[in-house]
């Protein structure tokens, strides 16, 4: 499979999940919490591996068995690929284990009296690695790893100068240490891209120790993202009417104190992913909220956006201000008096929950409507 077809079928995988996530957040109003906080991610990658093949050694062991090489061709590039599934620990380290198939890479060379010497070296399999991941802003990570990998390696050699060798075939397994440096840009909250370089340290089954490295392009679903249930609206109870003191005068009951009533809204519930944009289930929910003040004089309504702890403070702040600033502009919009609504974007600086889990990052993203007014006793 060439690598240009492959990377045609992760493009084709990346729209079905993207349209399949967008489909589930406008049809499904609750989510399951265990799969919310699940922790568990796959994914695939592809792209091209690179290895270097020891042509001096070769030419110099062809020449101390009497031969002149005339020619010599090497192909020191594949395309390798991989699978592999992950558990986050924290914001910032996974365990992930995989499956990986670097290719074949083989040398042709020609001596002198017509000889010919043939060889083939193919690396797979399994590997165990620690993942650090380094938030640069909501969307973009820096990727280091660094781990083991248990390989078979098959080599091969044809022709009719086998340097003295009657064993054409050689099969080892190894475990030998590898390193990976790479970029992670999110998509949504379940789905990723990664960009990655890893280094594998192979033996090549005939004495020969040497370093192939991948250059990837992978896909990631994240099996867990944050729930986005729609927010319950709840009212403070109703200030009861006073009852008057037995006497031949009736007392009437005072007007009634002012109340404040809160609620909050996941940001999943209201916007996409690292972004200020009103959702359409979003702008139900505020529709719902307004429902329920029927009947209430309004005094202030104040509207106060909160983010996780991924990103920058300023990148944090100004995006939970510009989801507040969001909420007013609809408020507003659906005949809500601009004077009474207020804007605050506290960015990261009010955590409810422990920012180095999903689900608890999950809670951090929110925004809060307060409203104060009085509520029309009934007579």
């Amino acid at each position: 499979m060439t690598i240009a077809h492959t990377l045609g079928t992760l493009s084709v995988m990346a729209g079905a999940l993207l349209a399949a996530q967008a489909a589930q957040a406008q049809d499904n109003t609750f989510i399951n919490p265990d799969w919310a906080n699940s922790a568990w991610y796959i994914g695939a990658g592809v792209g091209q591996s690179r290895a270097t093949i020891d042509e001096p050694r070769l030419r110099a062991s062809l020449a101390a068995n009497g031969e002149s090489v005339t020619g010599f061709s090497k192909d020191q590039r594949d395309t390798g690929y991989k699978l592999f599934v992950g558990r986050q620990l924290n914001q910032y380290f996974a365990v992930e284990a995989g499956y990986f198939d670097l290719g074949k890479f083989d040398f042709k060379s020609t001596t002198s009296g017509n000889g010919v010497l043939n060889g083939q070296a193919a690396f797979r399999g399994v590997n165990l690695d620690l993942l650090g991941q380094l938030p640069l802003s909501q969307r973009l990570s820096l990727l280091g790893r660094v781990g083991m990998h248990y390989t078979k390696t098959n080599t091969e050699f044809s022709g009719n100068r086998l340097l003295g060798s009657t064993n054409t075939h050689a099969s080892e397994r190894k475990l030998n240490a590898k390193l990976g440096l790479g970029l992670e840009y999110k998509f949504s909250e379940a789905l990723a891209l990664r960009g990655e370089v890893e280094r594998y340290r192979l033996n090549d089954a005939v004495g020969n120790r040497g370093d192939a490295d991948l250059y990837s392009v992978s896909l990631v679903y994240k099996l867990g993202r944050p729930a986005s249930a729609t927010p319950a609206y709840q009212p403070a109870p109703e200030v009861a009417p006073v009852v008057a003191m037995p006497a031949p005068v009736i007392v009437a009951a005072p007007a009634p104190a002012p109340v404040a009533e809160k609620v909050s809204f996941a940001s999943e519930a209201l916007f996409d992913f690292d972004q200020s944009t009103l959702k359409p289930q979003g702008k139900a929910a505020l529709e719902q909220l307004l429902g329920q003040l029927t009947g209430m004089d309004l005094e202030v309504i104040v509207t106060v956006g909160h983010t996780d702890a991924v990103g920058s403070d300023a990148y944090n702040q100004k995006l939970s201000q510009r989801r507040a600033e969001a909420v007013k502009a609809y408020l507003v919009a659906q005949g809500v008096e601009t004077s009474r609504v207020y804007t605050e974007g506290k960015g990261e600086t009010q955590p409810v929950a422990d920012n180095t889990s999903a689900a608890g990052r999950a809670k951090n993203r929110r925004v809060t409507v307060e409203v104060v007014g009085t509520r029309k006793v009934a007579r």
